[in-house]
């Protein structure tokens, strides 16, 4: 613990400014603004620092789907003319251990080793549990008047008979495996599992993906038909709309038992991964019985100002349900941090939010759904338009994807951007800084773009509401 950094009450306990519970993106986060702020903040860690992001989420995924990728492009260069390449894994265990280096130093970097540089905050490492004047840790009471939860998540494991008797991969494992297996199922079509599962694919396993309704349920219907036909295309088995029964060891792998079309049928692989959401890490810290309301699924209920039902204890990142991504993680708990500190006088704002899921095509999207956007009572228009449309796609001879733009149909104003692009998440934030400024799909068609970039496609995908861009000549637009 750093020293000269809290009072004490007059029973002897710590004192300090604020509590921050949970020592991964949004602790940091939190910790740090309030830090910077001058305030005397405890900092309670369990486990491993640094969170599931760095950890087992974000850094290792993405290290070893772009180790994927570099797989692919060699099998898809003979698209140009003249040109043949092949890779294969050569080690997987160097490979993995490539991997677990850049966990390690990313950890060091940006958690551990920046601690010292706040000589107001004390990391203190144990269970903690909430408690009337602050947190119990390990039994002993830690004293502040202030207190943010931002303890995160962890897999889900889904309600399917037998599931307790079979073994399982979570997302964590299937980062960590020692060498592939032959054949694998991945149950759930979300985007974790999405990304898994091409990195598997791509990898040499043989992958087949189950969920109850479609790839990606909460994107466009457009995108998630369109990667469930790309998955197919690259020999991943896509089998969506299923319920499921039950799952059991066999002679032969695991089977899971499911119905598909009216029909009882049996998918058997070798090994399983569950990727079908993650649940908050709230069981036994006392919330509710101090008066922080949970939501059903076990998340902190908050409002816009990151304030629990309890006053005085915030919450932050993965753990409140909403919005889980790590940026946005940091984006509530600086605001959680700040209003604890200043007076709640700022609020959330998610409405030009990002996200990406990083499948080949990537998918990005920020702000509304066409679905949403009727279900709020807004006239919506869109325009789709596919990537054989933009000069950027075929040069690349990948015109794998599409652009579907959301406007107000009174307005013209942009409220939704969702790409399927092989580079759509470098694209994304000009939409999401079209929608924060209240762009019209006429301004968006009327700017000024690179030629021969895939962010192009969102000029043409806005000139799309009113013309036909087939008929314009290069950069005519």
């Amino acid at each position: 613990m750093n020293e000269g950094c809290c009072n004490t009450t007059s029973e002897g306990q710590e004192k300090f400014d604020l509590i921050v519970v949970g020592a991964g993106s949004a602790g940091f986060s939190a910790a740090i603004t309030a830090a910077e702020q001058g305030a005397r903040v405890a900092l309670i860690g369990s486990g491993m620092i640094g969170g599931t992001c760095v950890n087992v989420g974000c850094v290792p995924s993405k290290a070893m789907i772009r180790a994927a990728d570099a797989l692919h492009h060699a099998k898809a260069a003979s698209r140009f003319a003249g040109i043949k390449a092949e890779a294969c894994i050569e080690d997987w265990r160097a490979l993995t251990a490539q991997k677990d280096e850049l966990v390690t130093t990313l950890r060091h970097s940006k958690y551990s080793d920046i601690l010292p540089s706040y000589k107001n905050v004390a990391y203190i490492e144990g269970a903690a549990k909430l408690a009337e004047g602050g947190v119990s840790v390990d039994g002993k009471l830690i004293s502040a008047d202030k207190v943010i939860v931002a303890t995160g998540t962890s897999a889900a494991t889904p309600n399917i008979e037998g599931i307790d008797g079979v073994p399982y991969l979570t997302s964590t494992e299937a980062l960590e495996l020692d060498a592939l297996p032959k054949s694998i199922l991945v149950i759930g079509g979300g985007y974790i599992g999405c990304e898994l599962a091409q990195m598997l694919g791509r990898s040499g396993v043989d992958v087949t993906i189950v969920c109850r309704s479609r790839l990606l349920p909460e994107a466009e219907p457009q995108i998630s038909k369109a990667l469930a036909e790309y998955f197919r295309d690259e020999g991943i088995t896509v089998r969506d709309g299923l319920g499921y029964n039950s799952i059991r060891n066999t002679d032969g792998g695991i089977a899971l038992d499911v119905t598909e079309g009216g029909q009882d049928v049996t998918i058997v692989a070798e090994q399983v991964l569950i990727t079908t959401g993650r649940i908050p890490n709230t069981s036994g810290m006392g919330l509710e019985e101090i008066g922080v309301e949970l939501l059903p699924n076990g998340s902190i209920k908050v409002d816009d100002r990151m304030r629990s039902t309890r006053p005085g204890v915030y919450a932050a990142g993965d753990v409140t349900g909403t919005d889980q991504f790590v940026y946005m993680a940091a984006y509530g708990a600086k605001i959680a941090a700040s209003n604890a500190m200043n007076g709640n006088s700022l609020s959330y704002d998610n409405s030009a939010m990002p996200a990406v899921v990083f499948t080949d095509p990537q998918v990005a999207s920020v702000g509304l759904t066409e679905r949403q956007a009727k279900e709020q009572g807004i006239e919506a228009r869109t325009s789709i338009l596919t990537l054989d449309n933009v000069p950027r796609a075929l040069a690349a001879r990948d015109t794998r994807g599409l652009i579907k733009l959301v406007a107000d149909g009174k307005t013209k104003k942009l409220i939704g951007a969702h790409i399927l692009a092989p580079e759509g998440s470098d694209s994304i934030q000009t939409a999401a800084l079209a929608i924060k400024t209240g762009m019209t799909y006429d301004d968006l068609g009327s700017m000024i773009f690179p030629y021969l970039t895939t962010v192009e496609g969102l000029k043409l995908a806005a000139q799309t509401f009113d013309m036909d861009v087939k008929k314009l000549s290069c950069c005519a637009g």
